[in-house]
């Protein structure tokens, strides 16, 4: 039976644990969920999980009334793909409650019960007659997204790699170039297959950075959805080094590039599909589709110097990402630019209190350096592989993957992903 610990109470479970639970859960499919519930407890935890980005897909209704207000309603309407039905009566009325339902539900939809009675019998009983999983209240935020992901997922799928958007809180800050540095690393420390995605098609810079031309990239990718499979996805990726491919942006201006909400949407999932490690790079831009970007996607990191435009911009984004992605962890915090001489600059720890972050990696302006790399087509890391920022990209690359850096391992002891449910 998938039932957690009543210790769990609704859906407070606190922060970490939470964040756990939901890391490894698959984006739910675009369904149809419809939820009868008899308690605030329930209905909370329900709604809470709807603002979920894992169920941005989805199509979400809570209503008030256990089995009898289904029956009810599914008389004059048809039933979705997804049935959630809180009782609190025992196990006689609860399957009698359910017999007036059977003759409205299409044979299509699934069934989950949402009970107050923790009975192996009754769970056998309604296994039998089709339910498709009985649940003890209180029920959890994380433990329904699963629940829901566990119905609607394909049991065989593969792992969906890891997305992560590089932002600039401000324009010119190096987003792009800290981006492709990470991916590169990604590709060279952990022999691990990557995927850049530069999502400026206008202005973008990754084909100069690691001097590539290739007829087609990210453009042919987003204007032609309907047909993006893993066969096509392949003809666009371009080589950059060994695990390392790029979706290139044409930066031309022979067409605007006005997009829908969803436009990468079909892009992001093809990637993940198809490779670890998939590495955004995102434009200094706010409109409907970057915004839908940066709620979808696993790792967020966003990209600053330390000046008061700067500030201003990153804790806009830092306030703005945590109501749109509630249950994930703040953006990680990238200073880079930093020491710049003759420019007045705000000191880091100033900088990084009202964020509520601590900078993950800190480098320091360099351009001699960085200008020569992107002069030849290198990164940094191939360029000057003993300068000090490539430290910091090796920093950068095992925080977003999830790996933990030599240093830091040493110090932790702390177990892996703790599994979704609890059976008992």
């Amino acid at each position: 039976m998938s039932l957690l610990s009543p210790s769990e109470t609704a859906y407070h479970l606190d922060d970490e644990t939470l964040r756990e639970r939901l890391e490894a859960l698959r984006p739910i499919p675009r369904i149809s969920i419809q939820a009868f519930c008899e308690t605030p407890e329930v209905a909370g935890a329900i709604e809470a999980a709807g603002s979920d980005r894992r169920m941005a897909k989805a199509h979400l209704r809570v209503h008030t009334g256990g089995i009898r207000a289904a029956a009810e309603h599914y008389a004059s309407a048809p039933t979705p793909n997804l049935v959630i039905l809180e009782s609190q009566f025992g196990p006689a009325e609860l399957l009698a409650e359910l017999d007036t339902l059977a003759d409205v539900c299409d044979p299509g939809s699934k069934v989950v019960v949402v009970g107050h009675c923790n009975d192996v019998s009754l769970y056998r009983e309604l296994t039998r007659r089709g339910i498709s999983e009985y649940v003890l209240a209180p029920l959890t935020l994380a433990e329904f997204i699963g629940l829901v992901s566990q119905l609607f997922a394909a049991p065989d799928a593969a792992p969906l790699g890891r997305s992560v958007g590089f932002v600039g809180a401000k324009g010119g800050v190096g987003a792009s170039t800290v981006s492709h540095n990470v991916a590169w690393s990604i590709a060279k420390l952990f022999s691990s297959d990557v995927i850049l995605a530069d999502f400026d098609l206008a202005f973008g810079t990754a084909n100069i950075n690691f001097d590539k031309d290739p007829p087609q990239g990210i453009a042919e990718a987003v204007f032609s959805a309907d047909r993006l499979d893993d066969v096509f996805l392949d003809r666009l990726l371009a080589k950059c080094a060994d695990h390392l491919s790029l979706l290139a942006a044409p930066s031309t201006l022979d067409r605007t590039y006005d997009f829908s909400t969803e436009a990468f949407t079909p892009l992001i999932e093809a990637a993940q599909r198809v490779t670890p490690s998939v590495v955004l790079d995102l434009p200094h831009s706010w409109n409907d589709w970057t915004r839908d970007v940066l709620q979808r996607i696993d790792e967020i990191v966003i990209v600053a110097t330390p000046d008061l435009a700067n500030l201003r911009n990153a804790k806009n984004l830092v306030e703005t990402l945590k109501r749109l992605r509630p249950n994930d962890a703040p953006p990680r915090l990238v200073l880079n630019q930093t020491a710049m001489p003759r420019r007045p600059e705000i000191d880091i720890a100033e900088f990084s209190e009202p964020l509520g972050l601590t900078p993950l990696a800190t480098i320091a302006f360099d351009p001699a350096v960085f200008g020569a790399a992107a002069n030849t087509g290198r990164m940094v890391c191939e360029a000057e592989p003993k300068h000090p920022s490539v430290e910091a990209f090796a920093e950068i690359a095992h925080a977003v993957t999830g790996r933990s850096s030599a240093k830091r391992a040493q110090k932790s002891t702390r177990s892996g992903l703790f599994g979704l449910m609890r059976r008992r």
